[in-house]
Protein backbone atom coordinates (compact mmCIF):
# COMPACT_ATOMS: atom_id res chain seq x y z
CA UNK A 1 0.00 0.00 0.00
CA UNK A 2 2.88 2.27 0.68
CA UNK A 3 4.25 1.59 -2.98
CA UNK A 4 0.86 2.51 -4.09
CA UNK A 5 0.43 5.50 -2.61
CA UNK A 6 4.28 6.81 -3.97
CA UNK A 7 3.41 6.30 -6.93
CA UNK A 8 0.24 7.98 -6.94
CA UNK A 9 2.23 11.02 -5.16
CA UNK A 10 4.83 11.01 -8.03
CA UNK A 11 2.06 10.43 -10.80
CA UNK A 12 0.08 13.62 -9.06
CA UNK A 13 3.32 15.68 -9.37
CA UNK A 14 3.98 14.82 -12.85
CA UNK A 15 0.21 16.07 -14.05
CA UNK A 16 0.60 18.98 -11.76
CA UNK A 17 4.48 19.75 -13.48
CA UNK A 18 2.64 19.35 -17.38
CA UNK A 19 -0.28 21.31 -16.06
CA UNK A 20 2.22 24.31 -15.41
CA UNK A 21 3.89 23.91 -18.59
CA UNK A 22 0.90 24.14 -20.51
CA UNK A 23 -0.24 27.07 -18.78
CA UNK A 24 2.81 28.81 -19.49
CA UNK A 25 2.86 27.24 -23.15
CA UNK A 26 -0.82 29.40 -23.34
CA UNK A 27 0.70 32.62 -22.13
CA UNK A 28 3.21 32.53 -25.25
CA UNK A 29 0.45 31.70 -27.38
CA UNK A 30 -1.71 35.22 -26.10
CA UNK A 31 1.57 36.84 -26.21
CA UNK A 32 2.82 37.79 -29.40
CA UNK A 33 6.69 38.10 -30.44
CA UNK A 34 7.57 41.32 -31.80
CA UNK A 35 8.54 41.77 -35.62
CA UNK A 36 11.09 43.97 -34.59
CA UNK A 37 13.41 43.29 -31.39
CA UNK A 38 13.04 45.52 -28.72
CA UNK A 39 14.55 46.05 -25.42
CA UNK A 40 12.25 46.28 -21.64
CA UNK A 41 14.19 48.80 -19.15
CA UNK A 42 14.85 47.48 -15.62
CA UNK A 43 16.73 48.71 -12.78
CA UNK A 44 18.04 47.07 -9.98
CA UNK A 45 20.15 47.55 -6.66
CA UNK A 46 23.59 46.02 -6.21
CA UNK A 47 23.28 42.34 -4.69
CA UNK A 48 20.02 41.81 -5.45
CA UNK A 49 18.60 39.23 -6.77
CA UNK A 50 15.94 40.07 -10.64
CA UNK A 51 14.03 37.39 -12.57
CA UNK A 52 13.78 37.89 -16.67
CA UNK A 53 10.66 36.53 -18.05
CA UNK A 54 10.94 35.24 -21.77
CA UNK A 55 7.42 36.76 -22.82
CA UNK A 56 6.91 35.39 -25.79
CA UNK A 57 8.33 32.10 -28.44
CA UNK A 58 7.14 30.84 -31.02
CA UNK A 59 5.33 27.31 -30.58
CA UNK A 60 7.71 24.82 -32.04
CA UNK A 61 10.39 26.13 -29.61
CA UNK A 62 10.85 23.44 -26.39
CA UNK A 63 13.46 25.33 -24.91
CA UNK A 64 15.41 28.58 -24.64
CA UNK A 65 18.77 30.05 -24.91
CA UNK A 66 19.83 33.33 -22.70
CA UNK A 67 22.42 35.37 -24.03
CA UNK A 68 24.42 38.47 -22.35
CA UNK A 69 25.91 41.68 -24.18
CA UNK A 70 27.39 44.47 -22.64
CA UNK A 71 26.84 46.47 -25.62
CA UNK A 72 24.41 46.35 -28.58
CA UNK A 73 26.34 44.80 -31.61
CA UNK A 74 29.19 43.69 -29.28
CA UNK A 75 31.25 40.76 -30.51
CA UNK A 76 31.61 39.17 -27.03
CA UNK A 77 28.34 37.29 -26.29
CA UNK A 78 27.59 35.40 -23.27
CA UNK A 79 25.78 32.38 -23.34
CA UNK A 80 23.70 31.83 -20.71
CA UNK A 81 22.30 28.37 -20.41
CA UNK A 82 23.08 24.41 -21.35
CA UNK A 83 21.25 24.57 -24.73
CA UNK A 84 18.33 22.64 -22.59
CA UNK A 85 17.18 24.87 -20.62
CA UNK A 86 17.87 22.61 -16.97
CA UNK A 87 20.52 24.47 -15.27
CA UNK A 88 19.63 24.91 -11.64
CA UNK A 89 21.22 27.13 -8.49
CA UNK A 90 21.06 27.35 -5.25
CA UNK A 91 20.94 30.80 -4.15
CA UNK A 92 22.15 29.93 -0.58
CA UNK A 93 25.54 28.84 -2.16
CA UNK A 94 25.92 32.04 -4.30
CA UNK A 95 29.05 34.23 -3.20
CA UNK A 96 28.99 37.99 -3.77
CA UNK A 97 31.18 39.27 -6.91
CA UNK A 98 31.68 36.02 -8.16
CA UNK A 99 31.26 35.63 -11.94
CA UNK A 100 27.70 35.94 -13.51
CA UNK A 101 28.41 32.39 -15.20
CA UNK A 102 27.83 30.99 -11.93
CA UNK A 103 24.75 32.94 -10.77
CA UNK A 104 22.27 32.66 -12.68
CA UNK A 105 19.23 29.82 -13.40
CA UNK A 106 16.68 29.21 -16.25
CA UNK A 107 13.87 28.29 -14.32
CA UNK A 108 10.19 27.63 -17.04
CA UNK A 109 11.94 29.84 -19.43
CA UNK A 110 12.60 32.91 -17.10
CA UNK A 111 16.33 33.75 -16.59
CA UNK A 112 17.22 34.38 -12.63
CA UNK A 113 20.21 36.29 -11.94
CA UNK A 114 21.35 35.67 -8.04
CA UNK A 115 23.28 38.92 -6.53
CA UNK A 116 23.65 40.97 -9.33
CA UNK A 117 26.83 42.98 -9.83
CA UNK A 118 26.92 46.35 -11.49
CA UNK A 119 29.09 44.56 -13.96
CA UNK A 120 25.94 42.35 -15.10
CA UNK A 121 24.25 46.03 -16.74
CA UNK A 122 23.70 45.12 -20.43
CA UNK A 123 21.12 43.54 -23.08
CA UNK A 124 19.61 40.20 -22.45
CA UNK A 125 18.11 38.16 -24.71
CA UNK A 126 16.13 35.03 -24.87
CA UNK A 127 16.41 33.40 -28.63
CA UNK A 128 17.38 29.64 -29.59
CA UNK A 129 20.67 27.73 -30.26
CA UNK A 130 21.00 28.95 -33.75
CA UNK A 131 20.88 32.62 -32.23
CA UNK A 132 17.11 33.50 -33.40
CA UNK A 133 15.90 36.22 -30.66
CA UNK A 134 12.20 36.69 -29.14
CA UNK A 135 12.65 39.06 -26.62
CA UNK A 136 15.05 41.43 -24.72
CA UNK A 137 15.87 43.19 -21.75
CA UNK A 138 17.76 46.24 -20.86
CA UNK A 139 18.77 45.96 -17.14
CA UNK A 140 20.85 48.71 -15.53
CA UNK A 141 22.13 47.57 -12.10
CA UNK A 142 23.02 50.78 -10.14
CA UNK A 143 25.82 50.68 -7.70
CA UNK A 144 25.37 50.46 -4.03
CA UNK A 145 28.54 51.85 -2.35
CA UNK A 146 28.29 55.47 -3.21
CA UNK A 147 24.33 55.14 -2.28
CA UNK A 148 23.26 58.92 -0.75
CA UNK A 149 21.20 58.02 2.62
CA UNK A 150 18.94 60.15 4.08
CA UNK A 151 17.12 59.85 7.76
CA UNK A 152 13.77 61.50 8.34
CA UNK A 153 14.01 61.30 11.63
CA UNK A 154 17.12 63.95 11.25
CA UNK A 155 14.89 65.84 9.20
CA UNK A 156 16.83 65.26 6.34
CA UNK A 157 15.52 64.90 2.87
CA UNK A 158 15.98 63.04 -0.88
CA UNK A 159 17.85 65.14 -3.68
CA UNK A 160 16.07 67.83 -5.36
CA UNK A 161 15.02 66.68 -9.61
CA UNK A 162 18.05 68.10 -11.75
CA UNK A 163 16.44 69.87 -15.21
CA UNK A 164 18.48 70.52 -18.23
CA UNK A 165 17.35 71.92 -21.62
CA UNK A 166 17.04 68.42 -23.10
CA UNK A 167 16.54 65.66 -20.01
CA UNK A 168 15.28 66.31 -16.44
CA UNK A 169 17.22 63.31 -13.57
CA UNK A 170 15.06 62.64 -11.03
CA UNK A 171 14.78 59.83 -8.12
CA UNK A 172 11.89 56.84 -8.10
CA UNK A 173 11.44 55.27 -4.65
CA UNK A 174 9.95 51.75 -4.15
CA UNK A 175 7.51 51.24 -1.35
CA UNK A 176 8.30 51.07 1.92
CA UNK A 177 9.47 47.75 3.56
CA UNK A 178 8.24 46.52 6.55
CA UNK A 179 9.09 47.19 9.82
CA UNK A 180 12.33 45.55 10.32
CA UNK A 181 11.50 44.85 14.04
CA UNK A 182 8.18 44.16 16.37
CA UNK A 183 7.12 44.99 19.43
CA UNK A 184 10.37 47.90 20.04
CA UNK A 185 11.43 50.86 17.90
CA UNK A 186 12.60 49.88 14.49
CA UNK A 187 13.46 51.06 11.19
CA UNK A 188 11.75 51.42 7.83
CA UNK A 189 13.60 51.78 4.65
CA UNK A 190 13.10 52.76 1.19
CA UNK A 191 14.92 52.49 -1.91
CA UNK A 192 15.20 55.45 -4.79
CA UNK A 193 16.65 54.42 -8.13
CA UNK A 194 18.61 56.86 -10.82
CA UNK A 195 15.80 57.64 -13.66
CA UNK A 196 15.87 60.25 -16.49
CA UNK A 197 13.33 61.77 -18.72
CA UNK A 198 13.93 62.59 -22.23
CA UNK A 199 12.21 62.64 -25.77
CA UNK A 200 15.89 62.09 -27.23
CA UNK A 201 15.93 58.47 -25.95
CA UNK A 202 16.63 55.76 -28.70
CA UNK A 203 13.57 54.33 -30.01
CA UNK A 204 14.57 50.72 -29.88
CA UNK A 205 14.03 50.61 -25.95
CA UNK A 206 10.52 49.97 -24.70
CA UNK A 207 9.61 52.82 -22.06
CA UNK A 208 6.71 52.47 -19.44
CA UNK A 209 5.81 55.38 -19.04
CA UNK A 210 6.99 56.94 -22.29
CA UNK A 211 10.83 58.41 -21.91
CA UNK A 212 11.59 57.38 -18.97
CA UNK A 213 14.09 55.17 -18.41
CA UNK A 214 16.61 54.43 -15.68
CA UNK A 215 19.92 56.08 -15.73
CA UNK A 216 22.36 53.69 -16.58
CA UNK A 217 20.03 52.36 -19.49
CA UNK A 218 21.48 52.09 -23.13
CA UNK A 219 18.53 54.52 -24.46
CA UNK A 220 20.18 57.42 -23.13
CA UNK A 221 22.60 58.72 -25.20
CA UNK A 222 26.32 59.45 -25.09
CA UNK A 223 26.73 63.41 -24.57
CA UNK A 224 24.07 63.47 -21.73
CA UNK A 225 26.04 60.87 -19.68
CA UNK A 226 28.57 63.33 -18.02
CA UNK A 227 25.67 64.81 -16.28
CA UNK A 228 24.02 61.80 -15.48
CA UNK A 229 26.65 59.72 -14.24
CA UNK A 230 26.72 62.03 -10.63
CA UNK A 231 23.17 60.98 -9.70
CA UNK A 232 23.75 58.37 -7.69
CA UNK A 233 20.45 55.80 -6.27
CA UNK A 234 19.24 56.66 -2.22
CA UNK A 235 17.86 55.15 0.49
CA UNK A 236 15.55 57.06 3.01
CA UNK A 237 15.26 55.85 6.63
CA UNK A 238 12.59 56.89 9.05
CA UNK A 239 11.77 55.38 12.55
CA UNK A 240 8.51 52.73 13.21
CA UNK A 241 6.74 50.75 15.97
CA UNK A 242 4.72 47.82 14.75
CA UNK A 243 3.47 45.36 17.43
CA UNK A 244 4.46 41.71 17.45
CA UNK A 245 1.60 38.90 15.93
CA UNK A 246 0.95 36.48 18.71
CA UNK A 247 2.24 33.07 18.29
CA UNK A 248 0.22 29.94 18.90
CA UNK A 249 0.50 28.62 22.88
CA UNK A 250 2.13 25.32 22.81
CA UNK A 251 -0.46 22.28 23.32
CA UNK A 252 -1.13 21.08 26.57
CA UNK A 253 0.92 17.88 26.92
CA UNK A 254 3.99 20.37 26.27
CA UNK A 255 3.21 22.15 28.89
CA UNK A 256 2.58 19.78 31.30
CA UNK A 257 6.26 18.23 30.04
CA UNK A 258 7.66 21.35 31.12
CA UNK A 259 6.32 22.07 33.97
CA UNK A 260 7.35 18.41 35.51
CA UNK A 261 11.33 19.10 33.99
CA UNK A 262 10.97 22.29 36.03
CA UNK A 263 9.52 20.35 39.06
CA UNK A 264 12.19 17.75 38.96
CA UNK A 265 15.22 20.33 38.76
CA UNK A 266 16.02 23.49 36.99
CA UNK A 267 14.25 24.36 33.57
CA UNK A 268 16.32 24.30 30.78
CA UNK A 269 17.02 27.32 29.18
CA UNK A 270 15.31 27.26 26.09
CA UNK A 271 16.64 30.25 23.02
CA UNK A 272 14.00 32.47 21.19
CA UNK A 273 15.21 31.44 17.76
CA UNK A 274 18.07 29.10 16.33
CA UNK A 275 21.58 29.81 18.06
CA UNK A 276 24.90 29.33 15.72
CA UNK A 277 28.03 29.10 17.60
CA UNK A 278 31.22 30.41 15.88
CA UNK A 279 34.44 30.89 17.35
CA UNK A 280 36.54 34.31 15.85
CA UNK A 281 40.29 35.08 16.02
CA UNK A 282 41.32 38.26 17.85
CA UNK A 283 42.12 40.96 15.06
CA UNK A 284 40.28 39.33 12.11
CA UNK A 285 37.25 40.53 10.06
CA UNK A 286 33.70 38.77 10.14
CA UNK A 287 30.89 39.47 8.13
CA UNK A 288 27.18 38.02 9.32
CA UNK A 289 24.76 37.38 6.95
CA UNK A 290 20.90 36.87 8.26
CA UNK A 291 19.23 33.31 7.29
CA UNK A 292 16.89 33.88 3.92
CA UNK A 293 17.37 37.66 4.29
CA UNK A 294 17.98 39.37 0.59
CA UNK A 295 18.77 43.17 0.19
CA UNK A 296 15.32 44.07 -0.73
CA UNK A 297 13.76 42.84 2.75
CA UNK A 298 13.61 44.65 6.29
CA UNK A 299 16.31 43.14 8.20
CA UNK A 300 17.83 44.77 11.48
CA UNK A 301 20.51 43.85 13.99
CA UNK A 302 20.95 43.45 17.91
CA UNK A 303 23.39 42.35 20.41
CA UNK A 304 22.60 40.70 23.01
CA UNK A 305 19.84 43.78 24.48
CA UNK A 306 21.56 46.68 22.62
CA UNK A 307 20.22 47.17 19.20
CA UNK A 308 22.04 48.43 16.54
CA UNK A 309 20.16 50.90 14.36
CA UNK A 310 20.95 52.03 10.90
CA UNK A 311 21.10 55.50 11.81
CA UNK A 312 24.41 54.61 14.19
CA UNK A 313 25.73 51.69 12.09
CA UNK A 314 24.88 51.76 8.71
CA UNK A 315 27.99 52.07 6.42
CA UNK A 316 29.09 55.39 5.42
CA UNK A 317 27.55 57.35 8.34
CA UNK A 318 31.15 57.04 10.33
CA UNK A 319 34.21 56.85 8.23
CA UNK A 320 36.32 55.11 11.10
CA UNK A 321 33.39 52.80 11.73
CA UNK A 322 34.63 48.99 12.93
CA UNK A 323 31.04 47.56 13.45
CA UNK A 324 28.50 48.28 10.44
CA UNK A 325 25.81 46.90 8.39
CA UNK A 326 26.17 47.60 4.77
CA UNK A 327 23.40 48.25 1.89
CA UNK A 328 22.84 44.21 1.53
CA UNK A 329 21.89 43.90 5.10
CA UNK A 330 25.08 42.25 6.40
CA UNK A 331 26.84 43.09 9.78
CA UNK A 332 30.58 43.51 9.54
CA UNK A 333 33.19 43.25 12.20
CA UNK A 334 36.47 44.82 11.49
CA UNK A 335 39.49 43.66 13.67
CA UNK A 336 37.23 41.31 16.09
CA UNK A 337 37.73 42.68 19.65
CA UNK A 338 37.34 41.10 23.38
CA UNK A 339 34.30 43.04 23.84
CA UNK A 340 32.80 41.94 20.63
CA UNK A 341 31.49 38.33 22.00
CA UNK A 342 27.80 38.01 22.56
CA UNK A 343 24.94 36.86 20.69
CA UNK A 344 24.07 38.59 17.84
CA UNK A 345 20.30 38.51 16.99
CA UNK A 346 18.82 38.82 13.23
CA UNK A 347 15.49 40.07 12.38
CA UNK A 348 13.36 39.81 8.81
CA UNK A 349 10.70 41.20 8.13
CA UNK A 350 9.60 42.11 11.92
CA UNK A 351 10.36 38.91 13.17
CA UNK A 352 13.48 37.66 15.01
CA UNK A 353 14.36 34.64 12.96
CA UNK A 354 18.27 34.16 13.74
CA UNK A 355 21.06 34.08 16.58
CA UNK A 356 24.40 33.97 16.38
CA UNK A 357 26.74 33.59 19.37
CA UNK A 358 30.57 34.93 19.15
CA UNK A 359 32.91 34.13 21.18
CA UNK A 360 36.79 35.56 20.34
CA UNK A 361 40.02 33.10 20.80
CA UNK A 362 43.64 34.09 20.76
CA UNK A 363 45.65 33.12 17.68
CA UNK A 364 47.77 30.55 17.76
CA UNK A 365 51.55 30.37 16.30
CA UNK A 366 50.87 29.99 11.98
CA UNK A 367 52.71 30.63 9.06
CA UNK A 368 51.15 33.92 7.40
CA UNK A 369 50.26 34.15 3.74
CA UNK A 370 49.32 37.08 1.29
CA UNK A 371 45.89 36.45 1.34
CA UNK A 372 45.00 37.64 4.60
CA UNK A 373 44.01 40.64 4.80
CA UNK A 374 46.37 41.60 8.08
CA UNK A 375 49.19 40.37 6.02
CA UNK A 376 47.62 42.82 3.19
CA UNK A 377 47.07 45.51 5.64
CA UNK A 378 50.46 46.00 6.71
CA UNK A 379 52.05 45.23 3.50
CA UNK A 380 50.15 48.78 2.58
CA UNK A 381 51.00 50.84 5.82
CA UNK A 382 54.82 49.44 4.87
CA UNK A 383 55.08 50.58 1.43
CA UNK A 384 53.10 53.51 2.15
CA UNK A 385 55.54 54.75 4.70
CA UNK A 386 58.30 53.96 2.63
CA UNK A 387 57.31 55.82 0.10
CA UNK A 388 56.75 58.72 2.41
CA UNK A 389 60.15 58.45 3.48
CA UNK A 390 61.93 58.11 -0.16
CA UNK A 391 59.88 61.26 -0.79
CA UNK A 392 61.14 63.23 2.09
CA UNK A 393 65.03 62.45 1.66
CA UNK A 394 64.53 62.94 -2.44
CA UNK A 395 63.22 66.84 -1.24
CA UNK A 396 65.61 67.15 1.45
CA UNK A 397 68.53 66.65 -0.78
CA UNK A 398 66.98 68.52 -3.86
CA UNK A 399 66.37 71.64 -1.68
CA UNK A 400 69.90 71.35 -0.94
CA UNK A 401 71.46 71.13 -3.96
CA UNK A 402 69.45 74.00 -5.22
CA UNK A 403 70.75 76.16 -2.27
CA UNK A 404 73.95 74.72 -3.07
CA UNK A 405 73.99 75.95 -6.85
CA UNK A 406 72.06 79.14 -5.95
CA UNK A 407 75.17 80.04 -3.39
CA UNK A 408 77.83 79.23 -5.97
CA UNK A 409 76.40 80.74 -8.81
CA UNK A 410 79.10 83.49 -9.69
CA UNK A 411 77.43 87.25 -9.60
CA UNK A 412 77.51 88.95 -13.81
Amino acid sequence: MRLVGIAVLLRMADVLHAFAIMEKEDVFKKTPCPAFLMFDNAAYLADMSFELPCKCKPEGVTSVVWYFQKNMGSQQTKVLTDFDGTMFLDSGHIRVGSDMLKRFSIRMFSLIVFKAQVEDSGHYLCGTKKGDFFYGYDVDVQPSKAIIVAFEDRSQHPQKDHKEEHFSVFTTFWDWTKCDRCGVRGEQRRIGLCYVKSTYLYPRYRTVPTDVVSCGSRAVPGRFQGTIRLRKPEVVIRSCLTPCVKRKSPEEGVVSISNVIANVGQKPWLPKVPIQFHKQLLGSGLIIACPGARPEHAVAWDKDSTRLYRTSFLTGVNKSMRVFIDHGNHLHIRFTQLDDRGTYYCWCEGQMVAGFRLSVGFQGHRRRTLDDPETRYAIKAILTCYVLITMVFVGIHVSRCCCYVFRCTPME
